[in-house]
């Protein structure tokens, strides 16, 4: 029986050390798990090596960012059972379908991006832009975090999920194209992409393989392909991706590709309020969990 392991592709920006940000990620992960199948949540907590984080954030920008500005604001979203009715007027609001229109059209036009309103959509596209240049080698080593690992597990035949969150999804997308075609590498995985930019077609415009045809434009190293996102999730603003890389599905290179965008909320607060792309609040979501849980069982 192949041993089940999960792999966690955080977002941009700085974590908190490795250690203790691993730590809080499982921590959310098994209250997401317990509330969809509790009989899951104890194994995965009882095996020590079922869960890995890829922590290519250090090498990127150099820094982190202290747990005790995060550590209130878990433990809360971990006493909580889900989104109050004003995390769900919030996550739905006008507000943010406004900002969605003129974010879309941006994404249609790139001209317009410098006329965003929000600083953190055009903060997140300056800050991704050097991994996608591979300014100083920077996006090759930090593909690299996540193949090493990879090739190990591919070679001692382990059962692979790897969960990428945000930016994350991109890391994980391009390092399967190099796995696919550069290193030739025959391992599969399942794949859970949460909060993805993958659907908008500045993202999709600059991932590996985009220059090619065919076979040769895709990683054909995944088995089923997951795309999760929460209601307001900006980030992620074309929610859907099995429409974008249908033609993995039909040059049979992909199992299944499934998009869930309705009805899920993310109920992450900080002293910044409501914020529905946040990892701790994705993985803490039952919907989120069952996923997970569903997948472990098949395994075991």
């Amino acid at each position: 029986m192949p041993t089940n392991r999960i792999l966690f592709i955080p977002g941009k920006n700085p974590k908190p050390p490795t250690d203790e940000y691993r730590r809080q990620l499982l921590r959310c992960l098994l209250r997401g798990i317990e509330r969809a199948d509790p009989a899951v949540a104890p194994e995965i907590g009882g095996d020590t090596g079922a869960f890995m984080l890829i922590a290519w954030n250090p090498l990127y920008y150099q820094s982190y960012r202290p747990l005790d500005v995060d550590l209130p604001w878990v433990d809360a979203l971990l006493k909580r059972t889900g989104p109050t009715k004003e995390d769900v007027q919030e996550a739905l609001s006008f507000r943010r379908r406004t900002a969605w229109v003129l974010y879309t059209a941006a994404d249609l036009f790139h001209f317009l991006i410098p006329l965003l309103p929000d600083p953190v959509v055009k903060n997140t596209i300056q800050e991704t832009a050097r991994y996608f240049r591979n300014e100083d080698g920077i996006g090759g080593q930090v593909r690299e975090l996540l193949k090493a690992p990879l090739r190990q597990m591919f070679t001692d035949g382990e059962r692979i999920l790897m969960i990428s969150h945000s930016m994350g999804s991109v890391v994980a997308y391009d390092a399967l194209w190099e796995l696919t075609h550069i290193e030739k590498n025959p391992g599969r995985v399942d794949l859970l992409t949460l909060g993805s930019p993958l659907g908008m077609r500045f993202t999709q415009k600059r991932l590996l393989g985009v220059h090619e045809r065919g076979t040769q434009h895709y990683p054909h190293n995944i088995r089923h392909w997951i795309n999760m996102t929460a209601q307001g999730d900006l980030t992620a603003l074309d929610p859907t991706v099995r429409d974008d890389f249908k033609p993995m599905l039909e040059l049979g290179l992909v199992d299944s590709i499934t998009d869930v965008n309705g009805g899920i909320f993310n109920y992450f607060r900080d002293d910044e309020g409501l914020n529905v792309h946040r990892s701790y609040g994705y993985l803490a979501n039952p919907r989120v969990g069952e996923v997970i849980a569903n997948w472990w069982k098949e395994g075991a």
